[in-house]
Formats: C-alpha cells, sequence, structure tokens
C-alpha cells in the first residue's frame, strides 16, 4: 500500500555522522518537524537549527510562520556577521565565503540585512580592505579571495530588492570604479565590479551621474578585447546601462565617444567573429546596444520639415542637383521665374515627390519625418551611381510604370522604422541581434540603400505601375523587409553582394505579386497554373540553352 501523499521521505545529513534517510509529514509544522530531526541525533536545543537544502543553491527551508526557524537564522547571521570581522584572516576568508553562499538566500539575506550587514561590507570595501592591501604582495591571492567573496556577497544580497542603491556613499563608488581597472587581471572581482556598476546605473540617477563621472569608456573598451566572454557581456552591459540612462541632450553625444574609441569594430572583431559561440546573456546585450544605437535616430524621426527652413530645403535642391547634374541658378539668372519654377516642378516629378510643387510638404507626416530625406541624401552621397540610375531609369519610363523614388523612400523608412522598432525601449528577455548591423557605421543608412535599389529591382520585374504602389507596400514590403532582416548576412556588404536579382528575393513569387498588384489573392488556380507553366518553360529554355534560331519570313 503506497503511503499518504503527505508522507515523503527525505535524506537528511549532519556533519561528521551518517546521512539519515526519514519520513517526514508535510502536514506538521516545520518547528516540529525539526525537533524530529534533532531527535534523531539527541541534538540538543532543536530551536537553534534550521533545515537546508544541500544542492549548490543552498536555500534554507522557510514556511509562513515560525518563529524559531526565524530565531535560529537570526542567530546564523549573527555569527556570520562577527566572524567576517575576526582579526584571523583564515577565519575571515571562511565567513565571506560562506556569506557570499548564504546571501543567495532571501530569508536569511533579510536577516543579515538587519544587522546592518550591507553597511559593514561597504566599509570594508571603502576602507576595512585598505589595511590588507600592504600585505598584497605577500598574501595576494588570500587578499583577491577576501575582496572577491565580499564583493559577491555584496551583490547577491542587493540582488533581493531588500535595500535602496541610494544609499552608497562616493567613496564606495570610487572604489568599486578603480577596481575595474586594478584588478583586471582578476575575473571575479572585475565581473562583480561590473556588476555593481551596472546596478548602480539602472536603478538610481543620482548614482548614474557620479559613476559616469568616475568610469569612462576608454577605461572599459580594454575589456572587450580580452577572450572572458562573461568579462566582455559584463563590460558592454555596464555601456548600455550608462546609454540608456543618459539624458537625451548627452545620449548623442556618447553615441561620438563610442564611434572615437571604435566600439562598433572592436565588438565585431573581438565578439561576434571570435571563434566560439555567444551565450545568450551575450546575445541579449547585443541586442540591446542595437536597439539604442537605432534609437538615435528617433529624434530625426519625428522631426517635421520646415518648408520655410533654408537648409532643410537646401538639402531637397542637393537631391535634384545629384541626379540631374544642375546648378542651382544664382536669382538673377536669365529666365523667368515661372521657366524655373516649371522646370523644378519637371525634376521633382522625375525625384518621385508627391507634391512636385513644393516636395518639403512629403516630410511633414511623422513618422518617417526628416529621417526619410536624411535617408536619400546618404544614398545620393555615398551611392551615386545607384541613386542616378535609379531616378535617370523611372524618369525615362512611361509614367503608369515608373517606381517613384521620393515616394517609396518614404515609405521604406517608415517600414524599416517599424520592423527595428527605432524608437522603442530594448526587451528585457529579446536577444535578437542581427550582426550585420554591427558591420558599418551607417548601417541604418546602408541598409537602407540596399533594400531601395531591390524595391526598384522588384518594381520594374513585376511591370507594376503607379496605381499598385500601395497594393505593393501592403502585399509584400513589410513582410518581405522582416524576413530580409532576420535572415540577414553577417554583414552588410555580403548581403549586398548576394542580394538576388529576382522579385522571389521578396518571399513570393512573381506570380503572387502579379495577381495582388491586380487585385486577385490567387483564389483562380487557372491563373496560377497558367502563369507558373508559362513561367516554367521560359525558365526552362533558359536552363538548357535552347537555341533560337531567326529565320527570314
Amino acid at each position: 500500500m503506497p503511503p499518504p501523499a503527505d508522507i515523503v521521505k527525505v535524506a537528511i545529513e549532519w556533519p561528521g555522522a551518517f546521512p539519515k534517510l526519514m519520513e517526514i509529514d508535510q502536514k506538521k509544522p516545520l518547528s516540529s518537524i525539526i525537533k524530529e530531526v534533532c531527535d534523531g541525533w539527541s541534538l540538543a536545543n532543536h530551536d537553534q537549527f534550521a533545515l537546508q537544502h544541500a544542492d549548490s543553491s543552498n536555500f534554507y527551508i522557510t514556511e509562513k510562520v515560525g518563529k524559531s526557524f526565524s530565531t535560529t537564522l537570526a542567530q546564523n547571521a549573527q555569527q556570520l556577521h562577527e566572524r567576517i570581522q575576526s582579526s584571523s584572516m583564515d577565519a575571515k576568508l571562511e565567513a565571506l565565503k560562506d556569506l557570499a553562499n548564504y546571501s543567495r538566500d532571501v530569508t536569511f539575506a533579510q536577516e543579515f540585512i538587519n544587522l546592518d550587514g550591507i553597511s559593514l561590507l561597504t566599509q570594508m570595501v571603502e576602507s576595512g580592505t585598505e589595511r590588507y592591501q600592504k600585505l598584497q604582495k605577500i598574501m595576494k591571492p588570500c587578499f583577491g579571495d577576501m575582496l572577491s567573496f565580499t564583493l559577491t556577497a555584496f551583490v547577491e544580497l542587493m540582488d533581493h530588492g531588500i535595500v535602496s542603491w541610494d544609499t552608497f556613499s562616493v567613496a564606495f563608488i570610487k572604489k568599486i570604479a578603480s577596481y575595474v581597472n586594478k584588478f583586471a587581471s582578476d575575473i571575479s572581482i572585475l565581473q562583480r565590479s561590473l556588476a555593481i556598476l551596472e546596478s548602480m546605473v539602472l536603478n538610481s540617477h543620482d548614482l548614474y551621474q557620479k559613476v559616469a563621472q568616475e568610469i569612462t569608456i576608454g577605461q572599459l573598451i580594454p575589456h572587450l578585447q580580452g577572450t572572458d566572454q562573461e568579462i566582455q557581456t559584463y563590460t558592454i552591459a555596464v555601456i548600455n546601462a550608462l546609454f540608456l540612462k543618459a539624458p537625451d541632450d548627452k545620449r548623442q553625444e556618447m553615441a561620438n565617444i563610442l564611434a572615437q574609441k571604435q566600439l562598433r569594430s572592436i565588438i565585431l572583431t573581438h565578439v561576434i567573429r571570435a571563434q566560439r559561440a555567444i551565450n545568450n546573456e551575450m546575445a541579449h546585450q547585443l541586442y540591446v546596444l542595437q536597439v539604442l544605437t537605432f534609437n538615435l535616430l528617433e529624434d530625426r524621426m519625428m522631426t517635421k520639415m520646415d518648408p520655410q527652413d533654408q537648409a532643410q530645403r537646401d538639402i531637397i535642391f542637393e537631391l535634384r542637383r545629384i541626379a540631374f547634374d544642375a546648378e542651382l541658378e544664382p536669382n538673377n539668372s536669365s529666365g523667368s521665374i515661372e521657366k524655373r519654377k516649371s522646370m523644378y516642378t519637371r525634376d521633382y516629378k522625375k525625384l518621385g515627390f508627391i507634391n512636385h510643387v513644393n516636395p518639403a510638404m512629403d516630410f511633414t507626416q511623422t513618422p518617417p519625418g526628416m529621417l526619410a530625406l536624411d535617408n536619400m541624401l546618404y544614398f545620393a552621397k555615398h551611392h551615386q551611381d545607384a541613386y542616378i540610375r535609379i531616378v535617370l531609369e523611372n524618369s525615362s519610363r512611361e509614367d503608369k510604370h515608373e517606381c517613384p523614388f521620393g515616394r517609396s523612400s518614404i515609405e521604406l523608412t517608415k517600414m524599416l522604422c517599424e520592423i527595428l522598432k527605432v524608437g522603442e525601449l530594448p526587451s528585457e528577455t529579446c536577444n535578437d541581434f542581427h550582426p550585420m548591423f554591427f558591420t558599418h557605421d551607417r548601417s541604418f543608412e546602408e541598409f537602407f540603400c540596399i533594400c531601395i535599389q531591390l524595391l526598384n529591382k522588384t518594381w520594374k520585374e513585376m511591370r507594376a505601375t503607379s496605381e499598385d504602389f500601395n497594393k505593393a507596400r501592403k502585399g509584400v514590403g513589410r513582410e518581405s523587409l522582416g524576413r530580409m532582416v532576420k535572415q540577414g548576412h553577417a554583414s552588410l556588404e555580403v548581403q549586398r553582394l548576394t542580394a538576388p536579382t529576382s522579385a522571389e528575393y521578396w518571399g513570393v513569387s512573381s506570380v503572387q505579386i502579379l495577381c495582388t498588384l491586380e487585385g486577385q489573392h490567387l483564389e483562380s488556380s487557372s491563373c496560377a497554373v497558367q502563369s507558373g507553366q508559362l513561367k516554367q518553360n521560359r525558365t526552362n529554355n533558359y536552363c538548357y540553352c535552347t537555341l533560337f534560331i531567326v529565320r527570314e519570313i
């Protein structure tokens, strides 16, 4: 007959004795169970004992009510509190090791914190360890271990969220920041120091300002050039925290510093392209950095163009000049004003703007706002041949088959902002970073340049018309761009070089595209089959190098 469901068999051990397999009645109070266990080993004062998991967690077994258990934990916490202040180095080291282990348990942590344990640890970091630094040369291993266990216990205790981060002094922050430089070779001290700095920045605005004054990007960069991925992860986490908490007016300034220090290139070389797999935590930190970088575009994305702003209007004039090799005419140039207006209107139509008379009005909708114009200018300046080819190709087509460059650029920029979630805070659980966005300092603009060329190429193969623009955008655009991002290559250059030459790149067949544009949804199987057969026949002919003979009629 099986035992009752409330009766469980548990192996319990006591130091210096053989373990026992005991039956525990889960209905009994915890104090009664502990008394039975103590009676089994003839241990008096059962109210001074507690049950603890024997696995790596070492967590204490608790229940919502149980004064005797709380008394036991308080006694254990008191003993550790006294032991870590011992004058004996060996006793102190052993006590700090135990504290680092027990502090993971929230119940023990509460008791130790009630004894003002956090203050004791911070004092040890600020001044107590100074006494032993003089002896560091002769007892370096002991000192390193002692500091490592102290910082570990501090991190574990603070992770429970019982104590506010705002309570720490500048001296403590300076000391932790100094460890990032002094103990670069001690992995455990460096890792815990970086973890503390990250938590300070994320959990307190005041501490963010103090940490930002004590730690520089230049001090963090060397830790990314090492081979320990855990240290690299914590280093990027600190950079992300500083980036995330920086005021809006300081964020772009910090981005410029990161660019000057070649952070992207260092991460690409020593992290992404290192000869080892990227773990989940590193992937998450790279994703956060990717999101924060793209979020720098939010201001331009949400900025409307001012039609009266001459500097902004000059950008549109520059697009016209590059495309048509046209010099801006001075005010006193020959020709009537009406003639020049007509010429501008004609060119703006060729550039694909919706408003041919005043194209500045095309950029008054947010998003994408001025970001779309920025992308167009970047494409025109950095990929000038491709830009001119697209504009001239479309201006030479019949009106109904032209792919409006201006309108397409605005819609494409808007879709990229949606797909890449520009302006949204990073998720705490996502690790969806894309290596290709770490291969160029202007990755968003470069990705736009690749996409606008593919869009124009697909438009030609679809034989689409201007009336089909919205259908094409809704039917295949966003979904295809999303696939393009998720299936992105290791670099933007590879993405550019391996870009397919047909509409199948966008993840749908040419037949689907054409039927979508014509308002059909492949409901007619004959349309799909016949079109598919025609296409297959043409493909077969090309594949087998069919010889076509020209005969005179």
